[in-house]
C-alpha cells in the first residue's frame, strides 16, 4: 500500500488537473452507487404514503406535442408506469440528489480539490449551482423519462421498473458529471496566499 500510495503522490504532483479528474470521477461514481442505494428505499418509503396519489406538476414551460402541457416537474398522481409517482416519486427523487450533492460538497472540496476558498460562499456557489443543474436535468428528464419507463416496465414489468430507474439515475449523474467538475473548479479553487 505505501508504494501505491507514493506512485500516486508522484502523479498527482507531475499531474495535479489528471489526479482531481481521477479524484472527481471516483467519488462521483461513488455518490452514484450511493443514489442507487438510497432511491429504492426512498421510493419504498414514500410510495407507502398517500402522496402517490398526490400530482405534483409545477413550473409549466411549453406544450406536448399531443397539445398537453408540458411541466419541468412533472409527477402526476398514482403509481408507476399508469402514474408518474405523483409527490412521493418527486420526494424521493429530490431528497436522495440532496444527500449525494451535501456529501459531494464535503469530498469535493477537501479531497478532490483541496479548496481554501470561503466555505460558505462555497457552498453558496455550490447550492445555486445544484439547483440550476437541477432544473436543466428536469427538463431534459422531460424527454427520456416517460419513453424509457415505458419501455422497460411494458416489457419486464417490476424487474423494468427498478432497471428504469436505475437507467434514469445514470443518465442523471453523468449530465450532473459532465456539467459539475468545470463549475467546481471555479467554486472550490485555492485562495492565492493560502496556495504561496
Amino acid at each position: 500500500m505505501p508504494r501505491l500510495t507514493r506512485t500516486w503522490a508522484r502523479f498527482a504532483t507531475a499531474r495535479p488537473a489528471t489526479a482531481e479528474f481521477v479524484v472527481f470521477s471516483l467519488i462521483s461514481m461513488g455518490m452514484t452507487v450511493l443514489q442507487l442505494a438510497l432511491m429504492p428505499l426512498l421510493k419504498w418509503i414514500f410510495g407507502r404514503t398517500g402522496l402517490v396519489e398526490t400530482t405534483f406538476q409545477v413550473l409549466p414551460t411549453t406544450t406536448n406535442a399531443d397539445g398537453s402541457q408540458f411541466f419541468l416537474f412533472d409527477y402526476p398522481a398514482g403509481a408507476l408506469p399508469e402514474g408518474g409517482g405523483g409527490l412521493a416519486y418527486f420526494l424521493a427523487v429530490q431528497l436522495t440528489l440532496l444527500v449525494a450533492q451535501v456529501i459531494n460538497f464535503f469530498l469535493q472540496r477537501r479531497v478532490t480539490f483541496k479548496s481554501t476558498s470561503n466555505p460558505w460562499r462555497a457552498a453558496a456557489w455550490y447550492a445555486l449551482a445544484y439547483v440550476i443543474i437541477t432544473v436543466l436535468a428536469a427538463w431534459l428528464q422531460g424527454f427520456y423519462k416517460d419513453p424509457i419507463y415505458q419501455w422497460m416496465i411494458g416489457r419486464w414489468g417490476g424487474t423494468g421498473e427498478a432497471g428504469a430507474d436505475v437507467l434514469t439515475m445514470v443518465i442523471n449523474a453523468l449530465i450532473s458529471f459532465v456539467v459539475f467538475f468545470p463549475i467546481l473548479k471555479i467554486i472550490f479553487r485555492k485562495e492565492p496566499a493560502a496556495a504561496a
